[in-house]
C-alpha cells in the first residue's frame, strides 16, 4: 500500500546555506511519525516546505499520490494537509473566532460551523474565550487556538511544528495527550519537537535529522533506547 506521504531526495537552501540535503521518508495513514534534531537541522524546513511555503531545490513531495512541489500553500490545505507553524503564529490582533475562521478558509460556512463545534468541544476554554483578542491569551492557550486553526480545515494530515515550545510542564503534557487523541480518532500526525523523549514516547516511528540528513530512523521505542540518540537528546 502507498504511503500517505512519501518526501524523496528533498534538498532546498536559503541562499548558499543548504538547510536539507537530501532526505527522504514516509508516512503511513494513521501513524504518528516525528522528526528530531538540534536547532537548525532542517526540521522545520521540511515542514514549511511540504506545506508549500518554501520551494525545494529539488526532490518530490507527494500525498496520496499526488505531487505537491509548485502548489500553493492554501492548495495543499485544501487536499488535507496542515500545517501548526513553529511560535504559534496566532493573528494577534483578531478574536479567537476571528483567527478560528481563517483555519476554514478553504472550506465552506457550513463546514466551518462543523469543524468550529468540533474544535471547541476538543478545547473548551477557546469556547470560554471565544470573544477574546488572540494577544491577551496566555501561551498554552495560544498554542490550543494555534493547533484548533489548523484543525479547522479538518486535515486529514496535521503536521505540528513545536508545539510544546515555552509551555509549563503540566500543559506540555496536556498539549501531548491532545496530539495522541486526535491521533486515535484518526488524524495522521507530522511532529516536530525538540522535547525528543516525549515526542518519540507517542510516537510509531522517528527520524534523526542532523545538518540537514537523516542519520537514523527507528521505531519510537528503538530511539528512546538508542545510546546515541540518548546521549544527544534526552539528557544522557
Amino acid at each position: 500500500m502507498a504511503s500517505m506521504l512519501s518526501v524523496q531526495d528533498l534538498h532546498v537552501s536559503y541562499g548558499a546555506i543548504k538547510a536539507v540535503l537530501g532526505i527522504s521518508f514516509d508516512i503511513d495513514e494513521g501513524e504518528i511519525v516525528t522528526l528530531i534534531g538540534a536547532n537548525g537541522a532542517g526540521k522545520s524546513t521540511t515542514l514549511n516546505t511540504i506545506a508549500g511555503l518554501i520551494k525545494p531545490d529539488s526532490g518530490s513531495i507527494d500525498f496520496r499520490g499526488e505531487a505537491l512541489v509548485g502548489t500553493k500553500p492554501h492548495k495543499i490545505v485544501s487536499k488535507g494537509l496542515a500545517l501548526c507553524p513553529e511560535g504559534r503564529r496566532v493573528f494577534t490582533e483578531m478574536t479567537v473566532e476571528e483567527n478560528l475562521e481563517m483555519g476554514g478558509y478553504t472550506r465552506t460556512d457550513a463546514e466551518n460551523a462543523e469543524s468550529l463545534k468540533i474544535v471547541f468541544e476538543r478545547f473548551p476554554r477557546l469556547k470560554e474565550r471565544i470573544d477574546q483578542v488572540a494577544g491577551t491569551l496566555s501561551g498554552g492557550e495560544q498554542q490550543m487556538l494555534a493547533m484548533g486553526r489548523a484543525l479547522m480545515s479538518k486535515p486529514d494530515l496535521l503536521m505540528l511544528d513545536e508545539p510544546s515550545m515555552g509551555l509549563a510542564p503540566i500543559l506540555v503534557q496536556e498539549i501531548f495527550d491532545i496530539i495522541k487523541e486526535l491521533n486515535e480518532q484518526g488524524t495522521t500526525i507530522l511532529l516536530v519537537e525538540q522535547n525528543a523523549s516525549m515526542a518519540l514516547s507517542i510516537a510509531n516511528r522517528g527520524y534523526v535529522l542532523e545538518t540537514g540528513k537523516i542519520v537514523k530512523t527507528g521505531t519510537g521505542r528503538e530511539l528512546l533506547d538508542d545510546d546515541d540518540v540518548r546521549k544527544a537528546y534526552l539528557g544522557g
